[in-house]
């Protein structure tokens, strides 16, 4: 079969210069055309499309509701080829009052709810525009904004709404681009209308009075604002930062002295289902036990109500761990990264994000005073040729029935413009009346006063700003601070300070024993075990580490690789059956193992127990025991060891002991001050005791009026008090140990 022939024009390029070429084109359709709203009105193009279709189909606040199905279909059929359900759920956040500070979507049906529940179909739903949409739109049809061809051109579409209200900052944005993303939270709009005439006034305000005027965000759900003014500033200044939002709460006294919590707001964009659902895990799991239920009786208005453990937990105390562990504390970045008057990318902060819409505002006031006066002056040009009629009107009629053309005999007769002349002659004969012409001039006297008006007004730019205000002023009336859409809904508080919690309030305090075995298999038995021989292991396993200990207490270990992990007590597996392997709860790299374990002791006063860390070949040094603690599971580098070796052992400084005992494996003795050890948060130490070979067998401390003691098999502990002449510096060789000495080479 014969190769078709190539019907169009094929270009030889370079695959990474197609690539760049067409990735950069989509970048920029994306950030224009999808994600970033205008400065100017706020909006999105599916935001602008969807609104422009709902006002060519007439739904008006006033007029009734059509279905969704009806507004999706226009919108993608005219001006937004995208899928039906994009467009959709579009139009469901617009008209979610939970999403929307200021809805710009009245819907009639099952639009979701703050649970996450979905909406219905769009068969089902219908939907009109509200006041506020409604005043975006307004004077569209008067030359207001550019317009430009749809996407087949077949119609026209706005490229910018006029937008007499400022929906940008009072609704907020969202969005992801190609290397960019927005992120604007909603705000009041008694406070922006405050600001936006305060910035008439005064085009160079400081952030700080902005701030005064617009003291942060206000949620559609409500919520306490705790973020430092400081930091308000600073985010405004900028256009980048972020708020700290916390669930509104209430203490309710019941009968008996007891009490519960009412959450009555939640934060911005939390689900409340899902909220709840945390908040019982954390009940069931036990790891928030100060708290004992949680429940919902929301009906319209958000009730959760928490039931505390007792009555002597403090309210605030459970409260702040709830912001730790859940969503009752969220943060919502701020990024006002907006499409400017040019269609460019770019952060704007608060003063220029307000100046943009001022300058949009005075621009649309210029457009339509342009093209109402261009209406008055095409109006008054007709009423002056009816003027012009009535006074000769024998005359016109005679030439109107007797001239086969008439338009350009009445235009020379009279010196009337083409218009005039069709004017007249499209004129009814009940317009003759008398009392026409007295209503034509007293239009004429009125659009005549209206013209000199509007150029006055163009000649004018501080009329023009002074309109301006009134018109935000005007807007400021229609949403006043105590009405439901204008008044204030999140509060602003006050920073919350660190609350130091205890464990204890937060654990249930229990006695329990630790018990690690030999292959690494990890439980803790309620109670404090007194016969060890009862203790049962898994068939070929023996139990190692048996530490009594508390519920509320820490677990550090010590392996081999020189790094410390970190176990709350709480967290172990039961006393039931054989545990878990430890190595499931911590990263214990493959080829290391425990070298100790131990219950961590917290300092008072910054007065923490001291350990001493040793590796195999010889090296150690102090370390304060608070700074190992280790925060994730990956544990702490404490110990550096070098090429081949492995850290040994760890061992706690106890009160009144001066003196360090190092033990080699060739049972060489040496004991040395402890101040010649130095402290350090982490490496590899200095040397303790040289080996000619071998290595570190173990390490003890002692006071040295006291003596060293250690365990002799059957003997038990032993102490020997005559040991000056093991006493030498750090670093030496030592003596071999004295008579009696432990032979498995071990202090313990």
């Amino acid at each position: 079969m014969a190769k078709a022939a190539p019907t169009g024009d094929i270009r030889d390029i370079r695959l990474a210069d197609a690539l760049s070429e067409r990735y950069l084109s989509y970048a920029l359709s994306t950030i224009v055309s999808r994600s970033l709203p205008d400065v100017r009105d706020g909006l999105k193009p599916v935001h602008r499309r969807l609104l422009y279709a709902m006002r060519k189909l007439k739904l008006d606040p006033d007029s009734g509701f059509k279905k969704c199905a009806r507004v999706v279909g226009d919108v993608i059929g005219k001006y937004h080829p995208h899928g039906d359900a994009a467009v959709y759920d579009t139009l469901v956040r617009l008209a979610q009052e939970f999403a929307q500070r200021y809805p710009l979507v009245d819907g009639q049906g099952n639009f979701g709810n703050v649970d996450g529940d979905n909406a219905a179909a769009m068969r089902y739903t219908e939907a009109r525009l509200t006041q506020v949409a409604w005043t975006l739109l307004e004077g569209i049809d008067e030359d207001a904004v550019d317009f430009r061809e749809t996407y087949d051109g077949e119609d026209s579409e706005p490229m910018v709404l006029p937008s007499r209200f400022p929906n940008l900052l009072a609704n907020g944005s969202a969005g992801i681009a190609v290397g960019m993303a927005t992120s604007i939270p909603p705000h009041n709009i008694v406070e922006l209308c405050n600001a936006l005439n305060h910035l008439i006034k005064f085009p160079r305000v400081t952030f700080d009075k902005l701030t005064e005027l617009i003291p942060g965000p206000d949620f559609p759900t409500g919520g306490v604002l705790v973020e430092p003014r400081e930091s308000i500033v600073e985010a405004y200044r900028t256009g980048r930062g972020g708020f700290r939002l916390r669930a509104k709460w209430e203490k309710e006294d019941l009968p008996r002295g007891l009490y519960q919590i009412v959450i009555t707001d939640i934060p911005y964009q939390v689900q409340k289902s899902r909220l709840i659902e945390k908040i019982a895990e954390l009940v069931i799991t036990r790891k928030l036990p100060i708290l004992a239920d949680v429940r919902d009786e929301s009906t319209d208005d958000v009730r959760i109500i928490l039931e505390p453990k007792s009555r002597t937990v403090e309210p605030d105390m459970l409260m702040e761990q709830l912001f730790r562990l859940t969503e009752l504390e969220t943060r919502f970045s701020l990024n006002m990264n907006v499409l400017d008057a040019n269609s460019r990318p770019g952060v704007m902060n608060l003063r220029e994000t307000l100046q943009a819409f001022l300058d949009h505002r005075h621009d649309v006031l210029v457009r339509r005073s342009k093209h109402r006066l261009e209406k008055i002056e095409h109006r008054l040009e007709i009423l002056e040729g009816f003027l012009t009629a009535y006074l000769n009107l024998d005359q016109i009629i005679k030439i109107i029935r007797y001239e086969d053309e008439p338009k350009p005999k009445l235009m020379k007769a009279f010196k009337l413009t083409e218009v005039q002349a069709e004017a007249i002659l499209n004129m009814r004969l009940r317009q003759l009346r008398k009392l026409e012409e007295q209503d034509i001039k007293s239009e004429h006297a009125n659009l005549t006063k209206e013209g000199k008006e509007l150029r006055s007004l163009l000649r004018d730019p501080k009329r023009r700003w002074k309109v301006v205000g009134d018109e935000i002023a005007e807007i400021k009336k229609t949403f006043p601070a105590k009405s439901p859409l204008g008044r204030r809904r999140t509060v602003i508080g006050q920073p919350p300070t660190a609350v130091v919690v205890p464990l204890e309030a937060m654990i249930e305090r229990e006695p329990i024993t630790v018990l690690a075995s030999e292959k690494g298999w990890i439980r803790a038995q309620k109670g404090h075990v007194e016969d060890l021989s009862a203790l049962k292991y898994k068939e070929g396993d023996h139990g190692r580490f048996v530490l009594p200990a508390e519920t509320t207490d820490k677990l550090l270990i010590f392996a081999t690789n020189g790094r410390f992990y970190t176990l709350g007590c709480d967290k172990l597996p039961g006393g039931r059956g054989n545990g878990e392997p430890l190595r499931l709860m911590i990263d214990l790299t493959e080829g290391h193992d425990v070298c100790a374990m131990f219950i961590h002791k917290a300092g008072e006063d910054g007065e923490g127990r001291r350990l001493i860390v040793a590796s195999e070949s010889g090296r150690g040094f102090i370390v304060e025991e608070d700074g190992v603690i280790a925060q994730t599971r990956n544990g702490k580098q404490v110990l550096n060891l070098g090429e081949g070796e492995e850290a040994q052992t760890v061992v706690a400084i106890e009160p009144g002991h001066d003196h360090l005992a190092v033990l080699g494996a060739n049972r060489k003795l040496l004991i040395f001050p402890l101040d010649e050890l130095p402290v350090m948060g982490r490496g590899r130490g200095v040397i303790l005791q040289r080996y000619a070979k071998g290595g570190l067998a173990d390490v003890t401390t002692l006071n040295l009026k006291e003596g060293l003691t250690w365990r002799s098999g059957a003997q038990g502990m032993r102490t020997e008090t005559d040991i000056k002449k093991w006493i030498g510096k750090r670093s030496q060789a030592g003596l071999i140990v004295p008579k009696g000495f432990s032979r498995a080479n071990k202090f313990t």
